[in-house]
């Protein structure tokens, strides 16, 4: 055990010892911010769960593309205008989610002109499945 995880440990047993003299101890809060049941997730013997961060500058747009799999946005800060094949166009704000069904032709917009857009993207897919198709 490195110095690092013993001391932690040491800590913890400390912790643990001592009388209790804070509030009572309550539940963690928690907010469902997006609950669908959705089609398209792959159904091989694996998948490969991706949480990953997207940047976008002001004006910055997506290509036309598809998704194999469903795919989820959680915005950070900014906001966005998904446009989809076939359904009207979305704005997502900051602290709101989003989740694009799978192959549907869609872009992304940060319609700001000053502000970035960050985002917080998961999905499962099969392995080595790419991102993105585009679409041409």
């Amino acid at each position: 055990m490195d110095i690092s995880a013993r001391a932690s440990s040491i800590l913890a047993t400390l912790l643990a010892t001592l009388p209790f003299m804070g509030p009572a101890q309550s539940e963690p809060i928690r907010e469902t911010l997006l609950q669908k049941v959705v089609p398209g997730m792959p159904m091989s013997d694996r998948q490969e769960v991706r949480v990953i961060t997207a940047t976008f500058k002001p004006g910055d747009k997506t290509i036309l593309h598809t998704h194999q799999f469903p795919v989820t946005y959680y915005v950070l800060e900014g906001s966005f205008k998904k446009e989809l094949e076939g359904y009207p166009p979305v704005i997502v704000k900051a602290g709101q989610s989003f989740m694009e069904p799978p192959n549907v032709r869609a872009t992304l917009f940060n319609h700001s002109s000053t502000e970035p857009l960050r985002l917080v993207i998961f999905y499962v897919s099969n392995p080595d499945t790419p991102f993105l198709d585009p679409v041409h």
